[in-house]
Formats: C-alpha cells, sequence, structure tokens
C-alpha cells in the first residue's frame, strides 16, 4: 500500500520506499564489512522490525542467520511498568555467537537496553543493534546503537512496519499521520525532515 492511497490520513510522507531501501542497502555494506569473517545472528523484535529484517538480509551479500524475538515492556494501559516481559523467545543458543538486533524504531531506547543486557548474559560473543528509525529528542539511555538509518522527528509515524493500532504495517513508506487519525489535536506545523545517519551519532551535514 502506497501513502497516495490513504492520503488523507497522510500529514506528511518522511521517507518513501525508494528512500529506506536505498538506505537499507547502505547499512547493508556497512554490516559486511563489519562481519566479513563471520557469520551473525540477526535478532528482529517483533512485530515491527519484519520489514526492516527481511529487506536487510536480502540487502546482505554474506552468510547470516535469523531468528525472532517478541518483549512488552508495558503493563496495563499505556504506561510502562518498567519490567520488561518475553512473549517469544529465541531458539538459538546464543553462545559464542555474534548477535545484530535489528529495530524498526528506537524511542527512548529503555527496553532495547534491557534486551541487549539480556543478549549478552547469554554467553554471545557480541552483541550489536541496527535500527532504521531512531528519535533523538526521545532517548532516556545511552545505549550504543552501531548501524542507524535515519533520526526522525517525534512525530506519530507508521509505515514499513510501524503501527498504529495494528493497522499500516503495510504501508511501503514511512509517513506522518493526522493527528485527527490517533486523537491528537490538528496542527500546521511543518514536519522536520528525516536525517541520514552516517556513522553511529554523526548526522549527515546539511
Amino acid at each position: 500500500m502506497r501513502a497516495e492511497q490513504i492520503q488523507h490520513e497522510v500529514r506528511e510522507v518522511l521517507l518513501s520506499e525508494d528512500e529506506i531501501r536505498g538506505r537499507l542497502a547502505e547499512m547493508a555494506r556497512d554490516i559486511e564489512r563489519d562481519y566479513h569473517e563471520r557469520t551473525p545472528l540477526l535478532v528482529g523484535v517483533l512485530k515491527g522490525a519484519v520489514f526492516v529484517m527481511t529487506d536487510l538480509a536480502r540487502s546482505l551479500r554474506i552468510p547470516v542467520e535469523m531468528d525472532w524475538m517478541a518483549v512488552s515492556s508495558y503493563g496495563s494501559g499505556t504506561k510502562s511498568t518498567g519490567v520488561v516481559r518475553i512473549l517469544k523467545d529465541l531458539d538459538t543458543d546464543l553462545t559464542d555467537r555474534h548477535v545484530l538486533i535489528v529495530e524498526d524504531i528506537i524511542d527512548s531506547g529503555l527496553t532495547l537496553t534491557w534486551l541487549k543486557q539480556n543478549l549478552e548474559s547469554r554467553g554471545a560473543a557480541s552483541v550489536e543493534i541496527c535500527t532504521l528509525l531512531r528519535k533523538p529528542s526521545r532517548l532516556k539511555s545511552n545505549v550504543f546503537v552501531r548501524y542507524i538509518g535515519f533520526d526522525v522527528p517525534n512525530e506519530f509515524v507508521v509505515g514499513y512496519g510501524l503501527d498504529y493500532d495494528e493497522r499500516y504495517r503495510n504501508l511501503n513508506d514511512v509517513v506522518v499521520l493526522q493527528p485527527e487519525v490517533f486523537g491528537g489535536e490538528a496542527t500546521d506545523e511543518p514536519v522536520e525532515p528525516a536525517r541520514r545517519v552516517l556513522r553511529p551519532g554523526i548526522p549527515e551535514e546539511a
């Protein structure tokens, strides 16, 4: 599904499918250089990372293995309890494995910090993180992320695996929704553009 098919619900197209796939291919080249003598285990975080994980894996030109986890840091309602629950665990033994966690978006980073520490405790030789999107203004953790696709503004973004109430995951692009779609207040404020991150923590210069 493309953004133009639901244009009345879309405030701004933040990233097109071509931009996303192009950036994933660039990230794949970085991963290949770092893991050229190793076989990384890609660990996708369900459900949002499905599209990122599959497209990244298909862009890689080195052998990889794949597994999936589902975790939740929420109790009743929408406020975090501070306790992370594993809803679906890995099937793979991590002993001496080089693990690459693949995420769709990093918001606060708190759950990801816990997840990285959990996988390290299982005897992994290394645990690194790859994410398509990151919201710098929302970060509450200094967890190191080796591969970052784009920094995005603090807006309600959906598409390419990201959802609102389980909708929009199959949208090819990443878009900002109209506030009325998710119960927000209408605004005329312009949406800040997404920015490619060339190296961890170093955004592309304008």
